[in-house]
């Protein structure tokens, strides 16, 4: 019913919360306008009978219309669920053709495939660059044979990691059974192997999360379809001879007596040691049971885990390093994640884009962390693993928030006793135990007060002295803004975009062609400012190695890899067109630069940015934007909505 791209513009309507301009869409797709109008008229026709319209707001763009949304959610259900065909966005092809080359038992020939994607052979090969490129960090390389075309040749192991990563859906959440795995196995052999996994793990006791068994299942059905095809596994043997001494290879043993039988498959010593590799790579630590208050972590991983904790709260002030969950969380987590580590295992992770979309904070946690486990291993840490670690820190993050302490205020009420006391208990009743009411006040004694222990001031008339806390004026009964006055102060969302923009470091339009040239822009300006030392643009790039800092959204936040300033800034640049900046189409760059030994809570900074991330009609404003005054009032804007 609708083609990819036209699943993408109703994604991306759906999100915006004001009118998006066609430019925004064209840059995010990467066509022209006429052709977004052109899909946006097709869009119309899909949806007009189904509970809604596309209105074009003039000088604005558009904005997605429902008025009915029962009709509309049933389009949704059909909209994303039915089953992909041919790809059209150049990311959708890119996946197809990892899949396809992946896949293929025999060669592939470029005219054949051209015609299979209805494309041209130029495309195809621009295409097959971008596909060698992903296929680098696997060392797999595309073998070209004459008159028979082209296959993928690498080491066995890393090439069934590569199908781990690209075969299965990557938008597929940890939960999900694995339904649609018929690209690599029939569905009733799929389930064969869960059964045998379930069977194994639940007689030996072995803890293995949702993930770890998806996973699982994943890496067994891809050995069982490349045993098939004669292509097996061949381990080091130093690495062999540590498996074969763990009890996970006993329990690999079972798995693989069992499914020899029901699948016809014959697994070698070495394939069957790859399976106890999985094992090792995927167990947990058993956690505490319900009211016990320790349990055993070996003293190299409690120590491990304690240096990241440390480093993470020195370096983002977060608050959290007596969390005991978090310690236990991620004493549970490393200790398989250098298991995988050690047999340069790549646990897929397709949550990575959302944790770093909507969690960047608890992301730069993993970073540092990531960073700890460098220095104190050697190993260097995996993107997909970092994702996992920032899971833990953002849980830490939200149960910080859970802790705050109430925000404590007093009185000030001109119409005596009795509207002062209906004052108190509709703000009591409306904001609970995060407000603590310490009492009223006459207007007279404000002077002889002592304000310490007084965090603000809510008054129902105007207070023209100068108090040592913020005065909020409201009325006596409360209307709505009363209440949104008093919740920013409650959720410290005052934060402003002019504390860290810098007028001499906001530049409108650039027509800079790639990532690098936008780091060394920015960096360079910020250097020419007296803001940093040349040093910062080295440390960007290393930044960028561990992890792109492009979030979708036509957004990019790059930063050094450890604070470098005297104090803490934005260097923003917005491009004349989108630029590729690892797989993601960039238009709006942010370059973050936070003071060395910051003492500050930069929890409400990073919230601004974040609610600038999410929001692709706010995107689209800044990149309009041709004034500071005019970026400045988009922030602000953002953080009073």
């Amino acid at each position: 019913m609708l083609h990819g791209r036209l699943r993408d513009i109703l994604r991306l309507l759906m999100a915006a919360e004001a009118p998006v301009t066609s430019s925004f869409f064209a840059a995010q797709l990467n066509v022209t306008t006429r052709t977004v109008r052109n899909d946006i008229k097709e869009l119309q026709g899909v949806i007009s009978g189904h509970g809604a319209f596309v209105q074009s707001v003039r000088g604005s763009g558009y904005i997605l219309r429902i008025h009915d949304e029962q009709t509309f959610r049933m389009l949704l259900q059909d909209v994303f669920q039915q089953k992909k065909g041919l790809p059209v966005l150049p990311e959708e092809r890119m996946a197809y053709l990892m899949k396809r080359l992946l896949l293929a038992e025999h060669y592939l020939k470029l005219d054949e495939l051209a015609e299979e994607l209805f494309i041209s052979k130029s495309t195809l090969q621009t295409d097959l660059k971008e596909v060698k490129k992903r296929l680098l960090p696997y060392r797999i390389v595309m073998e070209t044979r004459p008159n028979y075309g082209f296959k993928l040749r690498g080491d066995e192991v890393q090439m069934r990691y590569c199908m781990a990563e690209y075969i299965v859906d990557e938008r597929e959440t940890e939960i999900d059974v694995l339904n649609e795995k018929a690209d690599i196995l029939p569905d009733e052999e799929i389930e064969i192997i869960r059964s045998a996994i379930l069977k194994k793990i639940k007689n030996d006791r072995i803890p293995l999360s949702n993930l770890g068994l998806n996973n699982l299942i994943i890496h067994i059905a891809i050995a069982c379809k490349r045993i098939r095809t004669e292509n097996y596994v061949s381990l080091f043997p130093e690495d062999m001879d540590h498996i074969l001494h763990q009890k996970e290879y006993l329990a690999a043993e079972a798995i693989v007596k069992e499914l020899e039988s029901a699948l016809a498959v014959t697994f070698p010593k070495d394939e069957t040691a790859y399976i106890a590799m999985h094992l090792l790579g995927t167990k947990r630590m058993t956690q505490p049971q319900c009211g016990e208050d320790t349990f055993s972590i070996d003293e190299e991983t409690d120590l491990l885990t304690f240096a990241m904790i440390k480093a993470v709260d020195r370096e983002l002030k977060l608050g959290i390093l007596h969390d005991k969950e978090l310690k236990i969380g991620l004493a549970l987590h490393i200790k398989p994640a250098i298991s995988r580590n050690r047999y340069g295992m790549n646990l897929r992770n397709p949550m990575l884009a959302a944790i770093k979309e909507h969690y960047p904070l608890a992301f730069e946690a993993g970073i540092v962390a990531g960073m700890v486990i460098k220095e104190q291993t050697g190993i260097d840490i995996h993107e997909n693993e970092i994702g996992y670690l920032a899971l833990h820190f953002g849980a830490a993050i939200e149960r910080k928030k859970t802790e705050s302490p109430p925000k404590r205020c007093i009185i000030v009420c001109a119409s005596g006793a009795g509207s002062a006391q209906l004052l108190r208990e509709k703000l009591r009743s409306h904001f609970g135990k995060r407000l603590d009411i310490l009492g009223t006040a006459e207007y007279y004694s404000l002077d002889q007060m002592s304000y310490e222990s007084i965090d603000f001031v809510i008054s129902t008339i105007p207070i023209k002295k100068e108090l040592p806390v913020p005065v909020l004026k409201v009325n006596t009964l409360l209307g709505g803004t009363d209440f949104i006055k008093i919740e920013s102060i409650l959720s410290d969302e005052k934060e402003k975009a002019a504390r860290y923009l810098k007028k001499e470091l906001v530049f409108f339009q650039k027509d800079l062609r790639s990532k690098e040239e936008v780091i060394q822009f920015l960096g360079q300006k910020a250097v020419d400012c007296g803001y940093a030392e040349k040093e910062i643009i080295e440390s960007i790039f290393e930044r960028e190695d561990m992890s792109p800092t492009c979030f979708g959204n036509l957004v990019a936040i790059p930063h050094p890899l450890v604070p470098q300033t005297k104090t803490t800034f934005w260097a923003v640049c917005t491009l004349k067109k989108p630029i590729d900046w690892e797989k993601q189409r960039v238009q709006f760059v942010c370059l973050l630069c936070v003071e060395k030994e910051n003492k500050a809570d930069l929890q409400s900074m990073y919230k601004l940015l974040g609610s600038i991330l999410d929001d692709p009609a706010a995107v689209n404003q800044l990149i309009k934007c041709r004034s500071y005054q005019e970026l400045s009032d988009v922030f602000d804007q953002k953080m009073l909505n």
